[in-house]
């Protein structure tokens, strides 16, 4: 039995179905089997992997370089018995390991979630009764029967079905629901065809069936993404990955440069513990302890920025690595489309109409070369209008000026919404040609008919399906001449050709008239001598403001793919009218590729071409998931959206998933690390721009704060070489680090994206968090802070002011210093008058607010003795201000060369 749970079901003929499972195709299990099998296989429900303890998870928030630094410096401020310094550093740490707690508890939701769509209930039949179980008891080989609004609770081989269509969009993203039916199918048949099958926790959308549980639990195609789920890698973002390298390099050089500080000190005769407190200052001084309060603080604006645009991000450092992003790749449906079926072209008496407007809203006209056209004047369009709008079992309501809802099938919807455009009613047609009796679509037979009352001697019969269908049914052509008008089936099979290759579904639609009363209509009715109408083509219409973001994204050198459940040709017409990415090629194989082809590719051949293809259709929930490794081994940052299902995987694995808000599963949201409110492709490129915003933010911040520390370190230990008493002592150099990166540097978190963000191309994944031009920049800002500092303590020593003016003038040029250099860190390449004098008003703000602070610093008794501080006179404060603009002209005058030489332009 074990053995036969990895058989390829969908290739078996029913009946053996049934006795290789060693049950009944009409009376089930018997009860002991079925104990017996319960005990075997065991529950039909997920198993969830072991995770860590709540306690080890918050423990490991603490596990990072950068926090270790942090811990040291709550350490020697507490031993220094600044309890203040000590209590703010340890928040700051408490905080960030709190919130990334939350967020890593958060993801492992998305398993829990996947758990849960298993559970409910199922009817079955068991020794030949009908009975109602919970789903968690159905074991290999339960008869069970579905109807109309049930969730198919187990992987189940169809037996029987009656018109049963099944939704099954969140495993396999096909747009509309399948057609079942039981009949054998192929080896090579792929997830999405398999219409003989029934998957856990798709959804019954109509008529009826009945199938025998193949699979439970985790050998469900459900339970295999949840292996796939539980075994992606939740990768960390680029930025933190580059910020982790960096601090464990930051850390090893704050310890070396501490311990050469303390030998310094030792060797020069210094006692043991002035030693200890030069590096301690040393230390404190190059920590850099307002990092990760603002890269927290920035990414939080950032979140916040973007709720505003339709984006709920779930895990804050998602925010920036959206600006990172080199490869976007896309589900169609909803996303890139409206997912609302319109009739785009129509074909009726040799004659080519065209349709406007998009959507299920009837806004819109039908024009024939170019102009619209009067419906009465053309009868057998008209006819054809009028088949769609009768042989319907949907309804198009309009729920306000703007919206309109559907309840029924798309595709029927579609039908009524042109009807509606060409001024026809459906209440009015019902209530002049009363229906008198339908034959339902069946899979068997890919039509509908329906019969209508014309008088009180004649009737009418309206049909509507597919064109193999409808043409073998019809002997002749309606025309506006002749209805005798022989059927030409090489020209309308040339015209479907031409329709299908731009993605358009298309419906054949025909009438015959009766002149008998009768009050039933069978199959033999409409067997031959129907009168074929013409043609409907209809398709899922690109979002406009898609088709703009795309190629915003392009120009920013983010690649667009797409990933969908339809079909190759349809995937591949919607991609031309998006503009993708290699789309110019008519050629199909040159950009796009289907499930089964991706199934034949090796890792090394998939990693080769991933790149190079830009539509992929009919892939599988493990082929989404190879493709986003395959991008990634290419070194991509890849952002991939999802709303099934079978997308989970693929979110976790990608650098930032993208979930749908409206049209998602749960599953797919608590995967992914960001939620798109309204499903638009076009949110994704806004908050594309955010977050490049966010992580320039986040550069200006770090070039701005490292000079400060760089400054501070580099002064103890020139002090210490030379013999020299402490310039600023650590608890100065506290003060400095934590008001400044508060009132000055967090400012910067509100300064606008820069002109041509979205022109930039992506910033390369393997690149430092710094460019050699920061880097200099950074070091040329650091050595003038340390000339004038050092320079002004040992001027004041020298005109004879005490310690304690001397130090305050050093810890002022810090400060004076750092503010005025933030003026040329508002852009790294502009000056701030190019991008606006007064356009931060919070960077004023905190500007105001730190000179009042450093004025109280100054001054304020209580200030002088709690950190060593003395009042200055106008000549000190000339001095101070002078430093500062020496700074502020010297970095602008670089930055002006710079641009002089390599140009500015998208930036």
């Amino acid at each position: 039995m074990e053995t036969l749970l990895s058989k390829h079901w969908h290739h078996l003929p029913s009946d053996e179905v049934a006795v290789l499972l060693e049950s009944d195709d009409t009376k089930g299990l018997d009860r002991f089997e079925v104990t017996h099998r319960q005990q075997h296989f065991g529950s039909n429900q997920l198993t969830l992997k072991q995770g860590k303890s709540p306690l080890v998870l918050f423990l490991l928030q603490f596990h990072q370089p950068l926090v270790y630094i942090l811990l040291a410096a709550v350490v020697i401020t507490f031993v220094l018995q600044e309890w203040v310094d000590s209590g703010v550093i340890f928040g700051v740490v408490l905080v960030n390991a709190i919130i990334g707690y939350i967020q890593e508890s958060k993801a492992l939701k998305a398993m829990e979630a996947l758990a849960h769509t298993m559970e409910g209930s199922a009817t079955v039949v068991r020794a030949g009764k009908k009975e109602r179980i919970a789903a968690l008891e159905l074991v290999p080989g339960d008869l069970v029967l579905l109807q109309s609004g049930d969730k198919v609770p187990a992987d189940l081989r169809l037996l029987r079905s009656r018109e049963l269509q099944i939704d099954e969009s969140a495993l396999t993203g096909e747009s509309v629901p399948v057609q079942k039916q039981p009949e054998q199918l192929s080896l090579e048949t792929i997830l999405a065809d398999r219409s003989n099958m029934a998957y856990s926790s798709t959804l019954v959308t109509y008529g009826t069936g009945a199938g025998i549980v193949v699979a439970t639990g985790n050998n469900t195609e459900l339970g295999h993404i949840n292996t796939l789920l539980i075994n992606a890698e939740a990768l960390a973002t680029p930025f933190t990955r580059k910020i982790n390298h960096f601090s464990r390099i930051l850390l090893w050089v704050i310890l070396g440069l501490a311990g050469l500080a303390f030998l310094a000190g030792w060797m020069h005769g210094e006692p043991l513990l002035d030693s200890f407190m030069a590096a301690v200052a040393l230390a404190v001084g190059a920590i850099p302890e307002g990092l990760p309060a603002a890269m927290t603080i920035m990414l939080a604006i950032g979140v916040n920025k973007m709720a505003h645009r339709h984006a709920i991000i779930r895990k804050m450092p998602a925010v920036e690595t959206l600006g990172s992003t080199t490869v976007i790749c896309s589900d169609k449906t909803g996303t890139l489309t409206q997912n609302q079926m319109t009739v785009q072209e129509v074909y009726a008496d040799g004659k080519h109409y065209e349709i406007s407007g998009t959507g299920y809203a009837p806004i819109g006209d039908i024009y024939l070369e170019g102009s619209v056209i009067d419906l009465s004047f053309h009868p057998v369009l008209l006819e054809c209008l009028k088949t769609g709008l009768l042989c319907n079992d949907s309804r198009l309501f309009q729920k306000n000026d703007t919206q309109w809802s559907i309840e029924g099938d798309p595709t029927e919807v579609a039908l009524i919404s042109v009807a509606i455009k060409g001024g026809l009613s459906q209440n009015t047609l019902e209530y002049m040609l009363p229906r008198i009796d339908t034959l339902p679509f069946e899979s068997q037979h890919q039509y509908m008919a329906t019969l209508h009352a014309v008088n009180k001697e004649a009737s009418i019969i309206y049909l509507k399906g597919s064109v193999e269908s409808v043409l073998a049914r019809c002997d002749k052509h309606c025309s506006s001449d002749s209805e005798m008008e022989l059927l030409d089936r090489d020209r309308i099979h040339r015209e479907v050709e031409a329709m299908a290759a731009k993605g358009l579904r298309v419906l054949a639609f025909a009438r015959k008239k009766r002149l008998t009363p009768n009050q039933s209509i069978s199959h033999a009715d409409v067997a031959e001598g129907l009168c074929f109408l013409g043609l409907q083509a209809m398709m899922d219409p690109p979002r406009r403001e898609a088709i703009a973001a795309i190629k915003t994204c392009q120009k920013a050198g983010i690649q667009v793919k797409m990933i969908t459940g339809d079909h190759i040709v349809t995937a591949a017409a919607i991609a031309r009218q998006i503009g993708l990415d290699g789309i110019a090629n008519k050629n199909l194989d040159h950009f796009a590729i289907n499930g089964h082809m991706l199934s034949n590719l090796s890792d090394q051949e998939l990693i080769a071409i991933a790149q190079k293809i830009a539509v992929f259709a009919r892939v599988a929930p493990e082929q989404k998931l190879r493709l986003v490794e395959a991008l990634q081994a290419k070194g991509h940052v890849v952002a991939m959206t999802g709303d099934g299902v079978n997308d989970a995987p693929a979110l976790k694995q990608a650098d930032i998933g993208v979930a749908m808000g409206v049209a998602g599963t749960e599953v797919a949201k608590e995967a992914a690390d960001m939620v798109l409110t309204d499903d638009n492709f076009a949110t994704i490129e806004a908050a594309v721009e955010e977050g490049r915003t966010v992580f320039d933010n986040l550069i200006k911040f770090i070039t701005w704060t490292l000079p400060t520390n760089i400054g501070e370190g580099l002064l103890i230990l020139v002090a210490v070489f030379l013999g020299l008493t402490l310039p600023i002592t650590p608890v100065q150099i506290l003060w400095i680090n934590m008001t400044t990166a508060i009132l000055l540097g967090l400012m910067l978190a509100f300064e606008r994206k820069e002109p041509g963000i979205m022109t930039r191309p992506p910033r390369h994944p393997g690149a430092p968090v710094l460019t050699r031009e920061l880097g200099f920049r950074i070091g040329l800002v650091s050595l003038m802070l340390l000339i004038g500092a050092f320079g002004f303590f040992e001027w004041a020593l020298w005109h004879g002011k005490s310690i304690e003016t001397a130090r305050t003038m050093a810890v002022n040029m810090f400060v004076f210093g750092e503010l005025f250099y933030l003026f040329n860190c508002r852009s790294l390449r502009h000056s701030m008058f190019k991008i606006g004098v007064f356009s931060n008003y919070w960077l004023l703000l905190g500007v105001t607010t730190m000179v009042l602070l450093q004025i109280l610093f100054t001054y304020s008794p209580s200030m002088n003795v709690l950190f060593g501080s003395a009042p200055l006179e106008v000549i000190e404060w000339t001095f101070i201000l002078s430093g500062g603009l020496v700074i502020y002209s010297v970095v602008g005058t670089e930055k002006w060369l710079r641009c002089r030489t390599e140009g500015c332009k998208g930036s």
